[in-house]
């Protein structure tokens, strides 16, 4: 495979925006989702990228993913409310899930919402991040499709679920946001596409064989991160995004690249707390930011890496940000085949 390049941002979000609006989104909602995976791949976070999009184009044409919906509030009582995100594209209803659990917390103090019948959101600490943004802890979570065994099983029973909690500092918040499984199935996909090995300990076949083959993982099933621990925060976010809001639970998830013709239905909860009422906002970001700080100069193991609290990295990503965006030669490849495709003009600085 070849090297990465780097383009404007600015030029990949308008032609991400392109791509979709070519397959029938509304303006808003493309340059929305275009926003999302720009953000992560200036993050670092390729796999929750603009890698995504022509999975997205396609699912749109196959009818699964409704580009216009942004979700409709079927349930509401007051701190509780269910969405009902029509699969639409996710990065947009779990925008507007954020919204409304943040205007709900600053009147009831808490806002949970849950959403059913939605897709791929990208990253999990987008949104959380979001809610600490306006002072506030946020909670998010979603469920995939099984991709993960029980402690000693061989068959996936349940997804590898993100979820990312963030809290205010008065500054850049703390963001964690991870899944469940020892590696993301969006790196072992990249490290397919490389012709790369995987580490020992993230997959197995689908014999119960531990494997390094990142074709061979994603024919069998991934495992997760230490191990008990992360099966069972992974079953609880099923039955907390997918049993809450009466949405898919386990096998009810479709695979992202499977089927592009049958929904998704994946579900998510947003949670946000409002801390004034508790206690001041001003202090508790003070003491967040003092404790992160005490953290990151703490002691470090001989020949470590700087040491980091979450959220640290992408946090750096944003500050190193200079406009211009890294992409693998293989996604650009991608993206100049679907705009081909659709009659969407390539921008010069993202020609052949």
């Amino acid at each position: 495979m070849s090297a990465a390049g780097s383009y404007p941002a600015d030029v990949l979000e308008r032609f991400a925006a392109a791509l979709l609006e070519a397959v029938g989104a509304p303006p808003g909602n493309a340059a929305l989702t275009a926003e999302a995976l720009v953000d992560a791949d200036i993050e670092g976070l390729a796999s929750h990228g603009l890698m995504q999009l022509p999975n997205y184009l396609e699912r749109i044409e196959r009818g699964s993913v409704d580009p216009a919906a942004e979700g409709e509030i079927v349930v509401d009582k007051g701190a509780r409310l269910t969405l009902d995100a029509g699969n639409g594209l996710g990065q947009v209803t779990a925008e507007r899930a954020c919204d409304i659990a943040i205007a709900r917390a600053a009147e009831h103090g808490v806002a949970i919402v849950a959403v059913r019948n939605a897709f791929h959101f990208g990253a999990a600490g987008r949104f959380a991040r979001k809610i600490a943004l306006a002072g506030k802890i946020g909670i998010v979570m979603a469920n995939t499709r099984p991709m993960l065994p029980a402690p000693g099983g061989a068959e996936a029973v349940v997804g590898n679920n993100p979820l990312a909690i963030a809290v205010p500092t008065g500054g850049e918040p703390i963001v964690l946001d991870l899944a469940m499984s020892a590696g993301a199935l969006g790196k072992i996909r990249l490290a397919m596409n490389k012709g790369e090995s995987i580490p020992e300990g993230w997959a197995q076949t689908g014999e119960g064989v531990p494997t390094r083959d990142a074709a061979e993982a994603i024919k069998g099933v991934l495992l997760p991160a230490a191990g008990a621990k992360g099966f069972g925060l992974a079953l609880m976010v099923d039955l907390l995004a997918g049993g809450l809001s009466a949405g898919g639970v386990g096998s009810d998830v479709q695979p992202l690249y499977g089927d592009s013709s049958r929904p998704y239905g994946s579900a998510n909860l947003v949670m946000a707390i409002e801390i004034e009422g508790l206690r001041p906002v001003a202090d508790y970001e003070t003491v967040a930011a003092g404790f992160a700080d005490r953290i990151r100069h703490s002691k470090p193991a001989p020949g470590a890496a700087p040491i980091r609290v979450p959220g640290d990295r992408a946090a750096e990503a944003r500050k190193r940000f200079d406009g211009n965006c890294a992409l693998a030669a293989e996604t650009l490849q991608a993206l100049r085949k679907q705009a081909r495709r659709l009659g969407v003009a390539i921008p010069d600085a993202l020609g052949d």
